[in-house]
C-alpha cells in the first residue's frame, strides 16, 4: 500500500463520525479526502456502541443534526447496498414521579416546537406496548415514535462505501505520528507509512482524539469511561419490534436485539479509564467484565422486566467510551490551529449523532465556519481551565452520572469547585452569596437573606431563590446595587491597522471618536449573529472588547480568525488584569461621584461612552453601559485593586442602601428591558433584522464588513421570523424556553428564552414568530396569542418593545 504524497482534507479516525465526515466531504463538497485509520475501520468504541438512535435534545440544531442521522440510515442501505440495521422502532421513556412527568411535559413541549410529535401514555397503554414490563410504578411515560435502532458498524460501513463511490480514498492500518506546522497551521501529516500534504485536517479519532490533537497543540477535552452492558438469549414473548426503553429513574435502558434484550445503564459511581494516553493497539478491546459494579443496573432492570431474572446472559459488553465535562459531543475548527476541525466526545450518542454530526463537520471544514448555530457542541466553549486532565475527568464523571438525573432548570455542576475566583469570593461570601459556575468562574446568582440557607433548592416549580432575587431586582430598579462581573472575557487590540481590522470584522460603525463605546455584532457570512460585544476605543490605536464570560474562547479565536493578512494588530486576551464591578440603579451616579474626582455628570459622561477615571488611588476604566435597564457603569478596575474598589462604592454607597446584587436577578432585569442574550435569543442562524437589532448594523455606510452581502441579498425579500416577547399572566406558570407560541391557535415558533420580570410582575419569555409567507408590524400585532407550557395552553400577549421601559431616556439621562 502506498499513501498519496498529497490531500486537500486529511480524516484521521475510521469510526463512524470520521466515515460519515468524509462521506458527506466527498458526496456533497466533491472534496480530495482521504481516510486514515490505525487500526480496521470501527475497532476503536463504534464497534461495541449500544446502537440506540434517540433525536431529540434541547437544542433545535442538535435535534436537526440527530434527525438528519434517521433519514440518513433509512436511504443509506438504497445508496451503497450495504444495510444499516436501521430499525424505527420508536422510544419509550418511563417516568415514576411527578417531577419527571413534568420533565416530559416540557419535553414533548419541546418535541411540538421543534416538529417532532412526542406523546405521552398512561401506565395501561405502556403496558399494551410492551406486555413483558412491570408498570405498577409508572405515572406515565413519553413515546417518540420515529426514534429507533440500528447496528453501528453496519453504518459506518455502509458510510465507508459511499464514501468510496464518491472518490474518497480510505487507508486502514496507518498510525498518525504527528504533523509538520507552520504559522500555526498544519501543512502534513504524518504516519508510520509516510506524509500527506495537505490543507486541512479532521480529527475524528474518538477516544485518541485529545492524543491526535495534543500532536498539534491543540486541546480536546474528553475522558474515556468504562460503560457497560448485556446481550440476553431469547426471551420468550418479546417482539422483535418491541420500542427501545429509556427508564431513567431506574438509569437503565433497553433495546431488543436477536430476540433478547441489550440492558445497560449510567450509574452514579462511574469508573474512568486513564487520564494518560489511550493505548494504540486497543483495537476491538474490551474491559474484564465487572459485574460487581453492574449489579446496580441489573437489581433495577430485574424490576422492571421480571423475565430478565431468568434469561441467560449471552454476553457482557465493557467498553471505553468518550464522554465529555458537560455531555455535549465536540465539533468545530480549533482555537489553537486554524485548519484542525474536531469530531469527538460522542458522550455513548456516537450513533445517533453520527450521521448528522458528519453532515454538519463536512460543511463548517468547507466553508470555515459552522452552517447552523452549533454552540452548544462547539470546541471554543472551553477554556484553558478544560488542559486540566483532573479537573476534565472528575468533572466528566459527574456529567456521565447525572446522564439520566432529571434536568431541574439552572442546576449546577458541583464538582471542580472553586476553581477560578475573584478577589471579592471571600467577601461576597459574608454577604451570604450563593454561587454558580462559568468556564470555571465562581460567580454570585444570589444572595440568601439571613432567614434563608444559602443554596439552591432544585424544584420543577419556584425554586427557593424567587422571593430573595426578587428583593436584588427591585433593590436595582429602585436605589443602586453593585455586580461583580469579574469573569466578563475581555481583550485588547493594538496596532496602526487595528481600526481597519475590527471594521470589518464588526457589523456596527466601531470608527468612533476616543472615548466612544460601541455594542455590535460581529457576524458570519450568512448575515448570522456569531457573537455580541461591546467596543470602546481607548486610544487611536487601541480598543477594549468586553465580552461574556462563556465565550471567551470562541470571541478571541472568531475575532482572531478574521484578521486580515497583513495587518498591523495585537490581540491580546486580558481577562485576567481586570476585575469588574458593574454598578446600577437610579443612585448609581451619586455613589460614582463620591468616589472619584472625575465628573460623571451627563453631560461630562454621557451614555455609550469610555472614560479612565481615578477611584481609590487607581485608574479604572469606567464604561457607561447597561444590560439591566437603568443608569449605570461598567467599571473595569486593576484586578489586585478589586477588593479595595470593591470596599470604597461599598462605604460611599452606604446612605444610598448599595447592596451585592446576583447573576439572577441581572437575568429577570434583562428580560424586562428586552435585552438579547446570545446563545438563546440570537444565535449564528438569527440576522440582526430578524432579532429587532438591525440599527446596530452600519449598512448604510459604505464600509464593507463580514456578513454585509448576506444581509443586502435579505433585504429585498420578505422577512420569515421577527422577534417578539411575550407575557403570562398566571403566577404559577413558569417559563424556561422552547415552550410553543401559538397565533391562532397555530403553532408560529418557540421560545429562546424565559423567565420571570418582577418589575411588570408577570412571567416573560422571548422567542421568534415565524410566517413563511412574510412578517410584518400588523401580522404580529393582529394575532390572538397562547404558549404551550408543559403541554398546557396558556393565554400571552405580546410585546415589541420593552416590557419595562419608563426612563426611555433616562438610561442615557
Amino acid at each position: 500500500m502506498t499513501l498519496p504524497s498529497h490531500a486537500g482534507i486529511v480524516v484521521i479516525g475510521g469510526g463512524i463520525i470520521g466515515c460519515s465526515t468524509a462521506y458527506h466531504l466527498a458526496r456533497d463538497h466533491k472534496a480530495d479526502v482521504v481516510l486514515l485509520e490505525q487500526g480496521k475501520l470501527t475497532s476503536g468504541s463504534t464497534w461495541h456502541a449500544a446502537g440506540l438512535v434517540g433525536q431529540l435534545r434541547s437544542s433545535a440544531s442538535i435535534t436537526r443534526v440527530l434527525k438528519y442521522s434517521v433519514e440518513l440510515y433509512k436511504g443509506l442501505e438504497a445508496e451503497t447496498g450495504l444495510a444499516t440495521g436501521w430499525k424505527m422502532t420508536g422510544c419509550l421513556r418511563l417516568a415514576t414521579n411527578a417531577d419527571r412527568w413534568t420533565e416530559f411535559k416540557r419535553l414533548a413541549t419541546t418535541a411540538k416546537s421543534f416538529g417532532m410529535e412526542m406523546q405521552l401514555l398512561s401506565p395501561a397503554e405502556v403496558k399494551r406496548m410492551w406486555p413483558l414490563m412491570e408498570t405498577g410504578d409508572l405515572v406515565g411515560a413519553s413515546w417518540l415514535p420515529t426514534d429507533g435502532q440500528a447496528s453501528p458498524s453496519d453504518i459506518t460501513q455502509s458510510l465507508a462505501k459511499g464514501a468510496r463511490m464518491h472518490g474518497a480514498r480510505l487507508y486502514e492500518d496507518v498510525r498518525v505520528t504527528g504533523f509538520e506546522m507552520k504559522d500555526g497551521r498544519i501543512t502534513a501529516v504524518k504516519t508510520e507509512k509516510g506524509d500527506i500534504a495537505c490543507e486541512k485536517v479532521v480529527n475524528c479519532a474518538g477516544q485518541w482524539a485529545r492524543q491526535v490533537g495534543a500532536m498539534a497543540g491543540i486541546n480536546v477535552p474528553l475522558q474515556p469511561v468504562k460503560h457497560q452492558y448485556i446481550i440476553t438469549e431469547r426471551i420468550e414473548g418479546l417482539a422483535n419490534d418491541a420500542p427501545t426503553i429509556r427508564d431513567p429513574d431506574r438509569r437503565t435502558y433497553f433495546k431488543e436485539e436477536v430476540g433478547g434484550l441489550v440492558m445497560g445503564g449510567y450509574e452514579p459511581n462511574p469508573q474512568a479509564w486513564t487520564t494518560g494516553d489511550v493505548p494504540s493497539d486497543w483495537e476491538f478491546r474490551l474491559f474484564d467484565d465487572d459485574y460487581d459494579h453492574f449489579e446496580q443496573h441489573m437489581h433495577q432492570a430485574i424490576e422492571r422486566v421480571p423475565a430478565l431474572a431468568n434469561a441467560g446472559v449471552k454476553q457482557m459488553i465493557n467498553g471505553p467510551e468518550s464522554f465529555t465535562p458537560d455531555g455535549n459531543f465536540i465539533l468545530g475548527v480549533a482555537p489553537e490551529c486554524a485548519n484542525m476541525f474536531v469530531g469527538a466526545g460522542f458522550n455513548a450518542f456516537g450513533i445517533a449523532s453520527g450521521g448528522g454530526a458528519g453532515w454538519v463537520l463536512a460543511q463548517w471544514v468547507v466553508d470555515g465556519e459552522a452552517p447552523l448555530d452549533l454552540w452548544v457542541v462547539d470546541i471554543r466553549r472551553f477554556s484553558n481551565l478544560h488542559r486540566d486532565r483532573d479537573w476534565v475527568r472528575d468533572r466528566t464523571l459527574e456529567a456521565y452520572g447525572k446522564h439520566y438525573t432529571i434536568g431541574f432548570p439552572h442546576e449546577e455542576y458541583l464538582s471542580g469547585r472553586p476553581r477560578i475566583v475573584s478577589p471579592l469570593y471571600q467577601r461576597l461570601k459574608t454577604h451570604r452569596a450563593v454561587f454558580g459556575s462559568k468556564l470555571g468562574w465562581e460567580r454570585p446568582n444570589w444572595f440568601a437573606p439571613d432567614d434563608t440557607a444559602p443554596e439552591d433548592i432544585y424544584s420543577m416549580g419556584r425554586q427557593n431563590w424567587f422571593g430573595p432575587v426578587g428583593d436584588e431586582h427591585r433593590h436595582v430598579r429602585e436605589k443602586v446595587g453593585i455586580f461583580d462581573q469579574s469573569s466578563f472575557a475581555k481583550f485588547e487590540m493594538t496596532g496602526t491597522d487595528a481600526l481597519k481590522a475590527l471594521d470589518w470584522i464588526c457589523a456596527n460603525d466601531i470608527n468612533k471618536p476616543v472615548g466612544r463605546l460601541t455594542y455590535t455584532q460581529l457576524l458570519n457570512t450568512r448575515g448570522g449573529i456569531e457573537a455580541d460585544l461591546t467596543v470602546s476605543r481607548l486610544g487611536e490605536d487601541r480598543f477594549y472588547v468586553v465580552t461574556g464570560t462563556g465565550f471567551r474562547t470562541h470571541d478571541l479565536s472568531w475575532i482572531g480568525d478574521h484578521i486580515g493578512q497583513g495587518l498591523d494588530t495585537r490581540l491580546k486576551d486580558v481577562t485576567e488584569d481586570f476585575g469588574t464591578l458593574s454598578l446600577m440603579g437610579p443612585r448609581a451616579r451619586d455613589v460614582l461621584a463620591a468616589v472619584t474626582d472625575a465628573d460623571v455628570s451627563n453631560v461630562a459622561f454621557p451614555f455609550g461612552h469610555a472614560r479612565e477615571i481615578g477611584i481609590a488611588g487607581h485608574i479604572v476604566r469606567a464604561l457607561r453601559v447597561t444590560y439591566v435597564g437603568e443608569l449605570g457603569w461598567e467599571l473595569h478596575v486593576p484586578i489586585a485593586a478589586t477588593g479595595e474598589i470593591f470596599d470604597a462604592l461599598m462605604a460611599a454607597g452606604e446612605k444610598y442602601a448599595i447592596r451585592p446584587v446576583g447573576y439572577r436577578a441581572l437575568e429577570s432585569l434583562r428580560l424586562e428591558k428586552g435585552y438579547r442574550a446570545w446563545g438563546s435569543d440570537i444565535t449564528p442562524n438569527d440576522t440582526p433584522q430578524e432579532a429587532g437589532l438591525g440599527w446596530a448594523v452600519k449598512l448604510r455606510k459604505n464600509t464593507d464588513f463580514v456578513g454585509r452581502r448576506a444581509l443586502e441579498k435579505l433585504a429585498g425579500k420578505p422577512q420569515t421570523k421577527q422577534f417578539a416577547g411575550f407575557t403570562v399572566n398566571d403566577p404559577e406558570i413558569v417559563l424556561v424556553g422552547r415552550e410553543t407560541i401559538l397565533r391562532n391557535g397555530e403553532p408560529v415558533g418557540y421560545l429562546t428564552s424565559g423567565g420571570y420580570g418582577y418589575t411588570v410582575a408577570k412571567n416573560i419569555g422571548y422567542g421568534y414568530v415565524r410566517n413563511a409567507d412574510g412578517i410584518s408590524d400588523d401580522f404580529l400585532a393582529s394575532g390572538d396569542y397562547e404558549l404551550v407550557v408543559a403541554m398546557e395552553r396558556t393565554p400571552a400577549k405580546i410585546h415589541l418593545e420593552p416590557m419595562y421601559d419608563p426612563l426611555g431616556e433616562k438610561i442615557k439621562a
